[in-house]
């Protein structure tokens, strides 16, 4: 694979970009296997293939001798007194897994005094690949080589493409996305919306569940925003992580940034 063009890139990108394909090949394998679907103290589903690639990311990230907050890990909370951890969701979209949409990720992030300075997304399915590092701009591998990504400069709220969960989207979702008069929805599975997003092929994400957690979030929050889009929670606040709690109490909202307070102020109306 070829090296991601970044001049000052720090080891960890790479370090990142290997565990995040390691990690997407091994779930692949299993990928066309009838694996047993079990489910956590949470309702959600987990499969062998979290746990492998939890494995596989786990062995390599340890190379780098940060604390690794993983969806899969038991937190022991050490991790809060370092000011330089990962994050990983090992299998993002475990329902996209077992229903075989294709549409699932790996994802990993480092973050440095709470906020995320590098984030690789590996898409298996597609042999595509998205990482950006703070200061340094975002890339997509697909067909062999990187691309530098950027997002559209669409700054009409109508004329958005929106994107949102294919397996959760909400009541209080669907209304207040149709009050914002978005006509151009799609719901696709795990963090490939915010891909979308940051590719230019979408203008926003707006979720207003408090479930999606910080592994859910970190890698994709460094990528979209070296796109130059936005990611706070809805009520506008930033997010921050390597937090006591991992929850995201407040939503999330990723957009190409030109919509982005205007969706914000929508939103405070509703409240």
């Amino acid at each position: 694979m070829r090296e991601i063009p970044i001049k000052d890139k720090i080891p960890e990108l790479d370090i990142a970009i290997e565990a995040a394909n390691k990690a997407g090949k091994a779930i692949l394998e299993l990928y066309q296997e009838d694996l047993e679907t079990y489910t956590k103290s949470d309702d959600s589903p987990i499969t062998e293939a979290d746990l492998k690639s939890n494995e596989v990311i786990t062995k390599i990230l340890s190379k780098t001798k940060y604390e690794i907050l993983s969806e899969e890990d038991k937190d022991d909370y050490v991790r809060l007194s370092k000011d330089t951890i990962w994050i990983v969701d090992p299998l993002d979209g475990t329902s996209d897994f077992i229903d075989k949409t294709g549409e699932f990720t790996v994802m990993i992030a480092l973050i440095k005094n709470k906020i995320p300075i590098l984030g690789v997304i590996a898409w298996p399915t597609e042999k595509t690949l998205f990482a950006a590092q703070k200061g340094s701009g975002a890339f997509r591998f697909s067909k062999g080589e990187w691309k530098k990504i950027s997002v559209t400069k669409v700054s009409e709220i109508p004329k958005c493409r929106t994107v949102g969960s294919r397996h959760h989207l909400s009541e209080k979702e669907k209304s207040f996305i149709k009050k914002l008069g978005i006509d151009d929805f799609t719901s696709i599975g795990s963090s490939l919306k915010v891909g979308k997003i940051s590719s230019g092929e979408a203008e926003a994400y707006i979720t207003t569940t408090n479930k999606m957690k910080e592994w859910d979030s970190a890698a994709s929050y460094c990528i979209i925003t070296e796109a130059g889009g936005k990611m706070t929670d809805m009520l506008g606040n930033d997010i921050t992580y390597n937090n006591r709690d991992v929850y995201h109490q407040n939503g999330i909202l990723v957009t190409n940034g030109l919509i982005h307070d205007k969706i914000v102020e929508e939103f405070k109306k509703l409240e």
